[in-house]
């Protein structure tokens, strides 16, 4: 019995060590942490930026202001156009880029052959096609501000350069 007791207490006496060692190492890893940050955030609260404190509030201003419509801001406002635009104003601004360059399968400004076919179609046809897109050519060509008039205006300024 007296046997048992002692392996038992030996076990025990291991075990504590054990425990205390473990204890020991993570005690010193969190107080090697602490002294870490410790440092690191008194070395960061010693570093001051350079210039004045007006200089540094000034570089700390937002860039740029922002004005909602209706608000005095100190600016004119863009101008706005003051009526419809022409047919060829619309080209130049939204069709060209497609139409003078073939891209999305586009038929080419002043191209006969390609537009041939489609002015045989009829102008009601063209501009439907416009107004509602076809094939890769979005929906009013992506002139999404543009009435159906001026889009009509600009097709008309398209089939009137076919020779």
């Amino acid at each position: 019995m007296k046997s048992t007791k002692r392996l038992m207490s030996a076990a025990a006496l291991s075990t504590f060590a054990l425990s205390t060692s473990a204890l020991s190492t993570s005690a010193f890893k969190a107080y090697a942490l602490c002294a870490l940050l410790g440092l690191t955030l008194s070395a960061s609260a010693e570093v001051v930026p350079p210039g004045s404190a007006d200089e540094i509030r000034e570089r700390l201003e937002p860039f740029g202001a922002l004005c909602r419509a209706g608000s005095d801001c100190g600016q004119t406002a863009a101008p706005v156009s003051s009526g419809p635009q022409s047919g060829e104003d619309v080209y130049n601004q939204f069709c060209f880029a497609c139409h003078a360059t073939g891209a999305s399968n586009a038929p080419l400004f002043a191209d006969s052959e390609a537009w041939q076919p489609r002015i045989a179609k009829g102008m009601e046809v063209l501009v439907g096609s416009t107004l509602n897109g076809l094939g890769l050519m979005p929906p009013r060509g992506a002139c999404m501000s543009c009435s159906d008039d001026e889009l009509g205006a600009a097709v008309q300024f398209m089939v009137d350069q076919v020779p």
